[in-house]
């Protein structure tokens, strides 16, 4: 019988050791570990932190614990006006960005919110995500870009009541983002400026006499208790884009690139934003139910007559567009064919 060395002996068991436990992860946990803080501007009560958790989450697994997170909502690291810098800057290294709080700085994405273009948000979300991809590095180049999405539509919710654009002549209006604002300018109203978390406030105090928001956010805000009349119309949808800090992703190794990446796609898109989407559609409901509150639905006429008063704003985009050096005609066509394979084009 051939005698075996104990050195021999040492190296099959070693290679029987690593046989029966191989790798279970593309980032192993020897890799350099990346604490993310992502910041949202939402309450937590808002369904997009339960989100962002379930990303994180999926983020840590199947990076083998080398990518870990700690979420900030309600402006902890910051105003919702300044997630955008906050992500560039570093003060957080993933942020709820929300281009249309900044006119005139992301004016591609804003084709996303031009009025009655989005029909609903789980295809409009997908749609944007995949067309806004090949125009991200153009306008948001000291971010890491990492999906888009848009809001369930909203509207216009008031202390006065609303029916015609006309109706709009005089008041103080918030408006969701830009393309609303400038809705707003056109039809004689004035501006009111903020974000989200201020609303109720700028509402109660008589600043603004009117507010366009999605539906159930309307009671997660507290300004169900000021607006008691709202239009029933599809009148715009809000993009949000979810960025991470370059130098971040640039240091990340290649497996660890390869998880971000994988969480960073059209379905994580419509995944991440649909609880948001569903609680949205419930406010409808909701608010035909709450008592004191009027909600006016339009006829075709009065429909067609808003339609009509927001056809402007889409030479407005397209100027800006311009300036950025490319055709508007084309991104526009891109999005709506991607609205389209989506069953998403209103």
């Amino acid at each position: 019988m051939t005698r075996i060395s104990r050195q021999t002996l040492y190296g099959l068991a070693g290679a029987i050791a690593l046989f029966l436990c191989p790798a279970t992860s593309p980032a192993q946990s020897q890799e350099k570990p990346i604490q993310l803080k992502i910041s949202l501007f939402v309450p937590p009560a808002h369904p997009l932190v339960p989100s962002a958790k379930e990303w994180a989450e999926s983020l840590k697994k199947a990076s083998g614990g080398s990518i870990t997170t700690t979420i900030f909502p309600a402006e902890q690291l910051g105003k919702a006006f300044d997630q955008y810098d906050m992500v560039s800057n570093g003060i957080a290294d993933v942020a709820l960005v929300s281009p249309g709080y900044q006119p005139g700085r992301f004016p591609i994405i804003n084709a996303a919110q031009l009025p009655f273009m989005v029909a609903n948000a789980d295809g409009g979300s997908a749609a944007v995500d995949e067309w806004y991809r090949k125009y991200a590095s153009r306008e948001m180049s000291d971010t890491h870009f990492c999906m888009a999405f848009v809001h369930d539509p909203g509207t216009l919710h008031s202390r006065k009541k609303i029916v015609l654009p006309g109706d709009v002549r005089g008041l103080k209006v918030r408006p969701a983002q830009q393309a609303i604002g400038e809705l707003i300018t056109t039809l004689g109203g004035t501006n009111i400026q903020a974000s989200a978390p201020e609303s109720r406030d700028a509402l109660e105090r008589g600043v603004a006499d009117a507010i366009t928001f999605p539906w159930n956010s309307i009671f997660l805000f507290g300004i169900d208790k000021v607006a008691k009349y709202s239009l029933d119309a599809p009148l715009y949808t809000t993009s949000y884009t979810w960025s991470v800090n370059k130098a971040v992703y640039d240091r990340a190794s290649a497996p660890q690139k390869k998880v971000i990446d994988d969480h960073c796609t059209a379905d994580w898109a419509v995944r991440i934003s649909h609880a948001w989407t569903v609680f949205e559609a419930e406010g409808r409901q909701k608010m035909r139910k709450a008592s004191g509150h009027e909600i006016t639905e339009l006829t075709p006429d009065q429909l067609k007559q808003w339609r009509d008063a927001a056809a402007p704003l889409a030479m407005n985009w397209a100027n800006a567009v311009r300036a950025k050096g490319l055709d508007p005609d084309a991104v526009l066509t891109e999005l709506r064919q991607k609205l389209s394979d989506r069953k998403a084009i209103y």
